[in-house]
């Protein structure tokens, strides 16, 4: 299996940024193979695609309401994955969780369901 463990989250004002360390971990764990992403979950409401980030290539794709404020890297010999938070809105305040995914044939890498691994969250919080 892979283990991930996320950090970085804390409170932020509005205007300001944040940066978030996803580690991966795991025998198993191949960068050929491997896609991992950022999804976020506001309280009361469902789990939410934020960006990822394909292991080989680094190809990257961004939810709207991310997109131009938001960025996700990885750096390929060390297992991380990280995403720039800039321009901090109130409504970024979620847990943000790091997945990580085998690609499959048809691979929907906005959907929680596709992905095989979870870390724990960490909370990011922004006030106005």
């Amino acid at each position: 299996q892979v283990q991930l463990a996320e950090s970085g989250g804390g409170l932020v004002q509005a205007g300001g940024s944040l940066r978030l360390s996803c580690a991966a971990s795991g025998r198993t764990f191949s960068s050929t193979v491997m896609v991992m992403g950022w999804f976020r979950q506001a309280p009361g409401k469902e789990r939410e695609f934020v960006a990822v980030i394909y292991w080989t290539g680094g190809s990257t794709y961004y939810a709207d309401s991310v997109k131009g404020r938001f960025t996700i890297s990885r750096d390929n010999a060390e297992n991380m994955v990280y995403v720039q938070m800039n321009s901090l809105k109130s409504e970024d305040t979620a847990v943000y969780y790091c997945a990580a995914a085998h690609p499959r044939s048809t691979f929907y890498y906005d959907q929680s369901s596709q992905y095989d691994y979870w870390g724990q969250g960490t909370q990011v919080t922004v006030s106005s």
